[in-house]
């Protein structure tokens, strides 16, 4: 409000307190930019320029004569405009760790749905979402058999996306060509190689023997070691029965297996 009442009074003199004016302040604040200055600030009053500042030459630049008088007048005013580009690089320097503009490096996983599913090559948690993610054969990209997905954000301001890769008509022998990789602006190019063992799925072990043959599979062996163990039980019984029965007859023969003697 000082700034304001002071060139007001200073171009306009005492008798226009009733005529409204505008004063603005304009700042810019950047980061790694080679050809532009880390802040400028413009003062404007009614759309008319009246100075400039920036980070490299350190000093205003007054761009109407009578400002010249108002700058020996307040000469408080080149330390405000330095005190705001202290506070603004300090802003950038807390955005700057904050979304880590040089790039957050992506978490990459292969997921099958299913034995008959696309596999998906899954990058997560990057920043920005300028991101390239492809399937490659042989060092080359593939456009075919390939189904991209969209950028999709993630909750904490990151982002994700996914690419299957149909792989009906490909033998598993030659999953070792294949390859996905995630190119992103900052880090080195990621590249995983389409192994079995690497793929992440509730269905399908890395052999290809699905759980549900698995678990059946195991149930039949369980039932039949089960029925062996009752046959031979029940064998063994029966066997006993018939061997205690013949040593009770020898040894006990009937009445009338003896001659009858009289006298």
């Amino acid at each position: 409000m000082r700034v304001l009442i002071g060139l007001l009074l200073l171009v306009f003199g005492h008798g226009v307190s009733s005529v409204i004016h505008s004063l603005r302040f304009f700042y810019t604040a950047s980061y790694g930019l080679p050809t532009f200055p880390e802040f400028v600030g413009v003062l404007m009053v009614d759309e008319v320029e009246l100075g400039y500042y920036d980070s490299n030459s350190k000093r205003p630049v007054l761009k109407q004569d009578w400002m010249e008088q108002f700058s020996r007048d307040h000469p408080g005013e080149t330390g405000r405009a330095l005190s705001h580009q202290q506070s603004l690089k300090y802003i950038i320097v807390n955005l700057k760790t904050r979304f880590n503009q040089t790039g957050e490096r992506p978490r990459v996983s292969l997921l099958e749905r299913s034995p008959s599913s696309p596999v998906v090559c899954h990058a997560t948690g990057f920043y920005p979402d300028r991101v390239v993610v492809f399937w490659r054969r042989d060092g080359q990209e593939l456009h075919e058999q390939v189904d991209p997905g969209e950028v999709l954000p993630n909750h904490d301001g990151t982002f994700q996306v996914s690419v299957g890769l149909n792989l009906t008509a490909v033998p598993q022998e030659d999953w070792g060509r294949y390859e996905c990789v995630v190119q992103l602006k900052g880090i080195e190019e990621i590249s995983t190689p389409l192994d079995p063992a690497l793929i992440r799925t509730n269905w399908v072990y890395k052999s290809g023997i699905t759980i549900p043959i698995i678990i059946g599979f195991v149930v039949l062996l369980l039932a039949a070691a089960a029925a062996a163990a009752v046959a031979v039980f029940v064998y063994k019984k029966r066997n006993g029965s018939d061997t205690s029965s013949e040593n009770t007859e020898g040894q006990n023969p009937a009445p009338d297996a003896h001659p009858l003697i009289t006298v």
